[in-house]
């Protein structure tokens, strides 16, 4: 080889070699840092880490991978969140970033397709809905309405019972009308909702997994039918009631058409479904779950009843006005939202591309936030695992530090957070706070098992699925401890 040829191979290798590490140099600088991935299988990829209980597998998966991952299940994928600090960049730094819901895939093929408040993007229509809800259905107002409900002496499945409880109050603030009286129809709108919650767990891992649309559509067409039946009785009544219901409102805007946004009869019907669905099934749960807790532990119901007998006395029943002064019972109820959130987990579509955690988020990127996961972190909880109402009393020379900790990020995410929280937060725990009052002060509570015979505490076993739904029912005999109508008599 002659030196010209010598210098020509040394030239030309170097300019490839100059080339490779300066193309690997560029794409260091320019490739994204996204989250970290689990190591996958072809076609399922981390379907084989999840178990049928998915939050708590999540939980796991945070352990092993830290706070931000990225997840791969079937068809779609997902960055996971199970930080508070992350949740509180999420929620509050970004939350114009993450202000839509990750629409569920198969939406066109469905009646209502993306028309209601939740799936709805953020926009226009989507604030001009959150101000007329918060203006008609959940003002204060409507939510002083007076609430009844029958008080049985026979042995009762509270479970069943406290969802018939909770959709009468919603028919009657939103409809005017009463379920309880509607015999076979009220039946079917109870059937119907309980099948629509169900499946909405499906919803979230259609996204994922494949084709549930069958199932989803097939319970939208009944609802659609009950709901088409409603508004048909509301329009034949307009002009004859001296007051107006959130439907008779929303029937309104439809037909005058004068808003500042343009209502559809889907648009109604769409968003009836996910008030009603959303509302009946999360409502009675978390009044459930508060009920066995102070069952499964008899100081902590004898506590409550006490704080309500020195503020209410023994002549009246319990009302809304007296929530303010029961600060144990409201504690109660927030340590139940703690430990068994109504979504245990909450979804946001990236709008723009931003970076959370220290990584790199795509446009369009599905993110999921571990709302369970994060209010039981033993970094953030003492004894995250276990009903301890009084964590939410601090002493005087804690309150800074825990105030600080946890106000400055979001650690308490039982309705989510952020622009995309649940606007009926409020509606929620005014039903929870009175309906656990009342059932504390009216009656001790005797469990009674599949045999019927009596058992000392409640089974907490948790169902199968994305929701936190007690696995068993929970079957208990009332006996009556205060009748507040003898006291009229």
């Amino acid at each position: 080889m002659t030196d010209s040829q010598y210098y020509l191979v040394c030239f030309l290798l170097s300019t490839l070699l100059f080339h490779f590490i300066f193309n690997k140099l560029l794409k260091l600088k320019t490739h994204p840092k996204l989250p970290p991935i689990p190591p996958a299988l072809p076609v399922i990829g981390h379907l084989h880490l999840l178990s049928s209980t998915f939050y708590k597998s999540l939980q796991k998966l945070y352990t092993q991978y830290g706070p931000i991952f990225n997840l791969r299940l079937g068809f779609s994928q997902c960055i996971v969140v199970s930080s508070a600090s992350v949740a509180t960049e999420i929620f509050k730094t970004h939350d114009l970033s993450f202000a839509d819901h990750q629409e569920i895939a198969f939406s066109e093929k469905t009646p209502y397709g993306n028309s209601g408040f939740f799936s709805a993007p953020y926009g226009d229509y989507w604030q001009f809905i959150k101000k007329l809800c918060m203006m008609e259905l959940l003002s204060t107002g409507q939510l002083e309405r007076s609430r009844s409900s029958a008080k049985r002496k026979e042995v009762v499945d509270l479970g069943v019972e406290l969802m018939k409880l909770t959709n009468n109050m919603l028919c009657k603030m939103a409809a005017s009308t009463s379920c309880l009286e509607k015999g076979d129809e009220a039946e079917r709108i109870r059937e119907t909702m309980k099948d629509a919650f169900k499946v909405g767990s499906k919803i979230f891992f259609g996204n994922m997994l494949g084709p549930f649309d069958f199932q989803v559509i097939s319970i939208q067409l009944r609802i659609d039918e009950l709901l088409e039946r409603m508004l048909k009785e509301h329009e034949d009544q307009i002009g004859k009631k001296d007051t107006q219901d959130f439907m008779d409102v929303l029937l309104k805007v439809y037909q005058e058409g004068k808003a500042e946004v343009k209502m559809t009869r889907n648009n109604i019907k769409a968003f009836l479904t996910d008030l009603f669905v959303g509302s009946i099934g999360t409502s009675s749960g978390v009044i459930l779950w508060t009920i066995t807790e102070l069952i499964n532990h008899p100081s902590l119901f004898n506590k409550v009843r006490e704080e309500i007998n020195s503020v209410v006395g023994s002549t009246r029943l319990v009302n809304e006005s007296d929530v303010e002064n029961l600060p144990y019972l409201q504690v109660v109820v927030k340590e139940t939202l703690r430990l068994y959130p109504p979504l245990p987990m909450t979804t946001r579509k990236c709008r723009q591309s931003c970076k959370i955690g220290g990584f790199e988020i795509p446009q369009e990127t599905m993110v999921l936030v571990n709302l369970h996961g994060i209010m039981r972190d033993p970094d953030l909880w003492n004894n995250p695992n276990e009903f301890q109402p009084e964590r939410f009393f601090v002493s005087s020379e804690k309150q800074e530090s825990m105030k600080y900790k946890h106000d400055e990020m979001f650690t308490f995410l039982p309705f989510g957070a952020g622009r995309r929280a649940c606007p009926g937060s409020k509606l929620g725990l005014s039903m929870a706070h009175m309906t656990v009052a009342t059932m504390v002060q009216c009656f001790n509570w005797e469990v009674v098992g599949d045999g019927g015979e009596n058992k000392a505490k409640v089974n907490t076993e948790v169902s199968k699925g994305a929701f936190i739904h007690m696995a068993h029912p929970l079957k208990c005999l009332p006996i009556v401890k205060f009748n507040p109508f003898d006291c009229v008599m």
